[in-house]
């Protein structure tokens, strides 16, 4: 909370990551005994010299039930956003999903394609289309805008 008072007092935006381990106390737990549950698989592939996060990448591929069960549900999301936006307001809060360095998001949010899931939830708990429309992107324009020349 410290945190977000100072982002708002500077003028800046917190840009909500999508991984599911930040958005859910109980992912990790839940993802540790599935990497348990594949343990010879682990073992062998870090035998071979393969990083654990590239290992984690190749059992999410190939166990895609079993990983969209680890997923949690968007309004987790959406109860991040609210939580920000009650804290230091509207202005302060954006989307940072980090699809390129994460292995896991919530469910229906699999790329920018999902983004629209996104709006219809913020519409559902009563959020403006001009408070929508910060959040998805209007918020880090005006960031860059003012940091451009600096």
């Amino acid at each position: 909370d410290y945190q977000l008072s100072a982002i708002k007092a500077n003028g800046g935006v917190v840009c909500v990551n999508f991984f599911s381990g930040f958005l859910d106390s109980t992912f990790n737990t839940r993802n540790r005994a599935f990497i348990q549950k594949h343990r010879t698989e682990v073992d062998s592939l870090r035998k071979a010299g393969v990083p654990m996060f590239f290992i984690e990448d190749q059992l999410f591929e190939k166990y895609p039930d079993e990983v969209s069960a680890l997923r949690p549900p968007l309004s987790l999301l959406i109860d991040h956003i609210d939580y920000i936006v009650k804290k230091i307001g509207v202005d302060h809060v954006g989307l940072g999903s980090d699809f390129d360095g994460i292995n896991s998001a919530p469910k229906d949010l699999n790329g920018v394609e999902d983004f629209p899931k996104i709006t219809a939830a913020l519409r559902k708990r009563g959020y403006s289309t001009t408070d929508i429309k910060k959040i998805l992107g209007e918020n880090v324009l005006r960031v860059f805008r003012a940091n451009q020349n600096n």
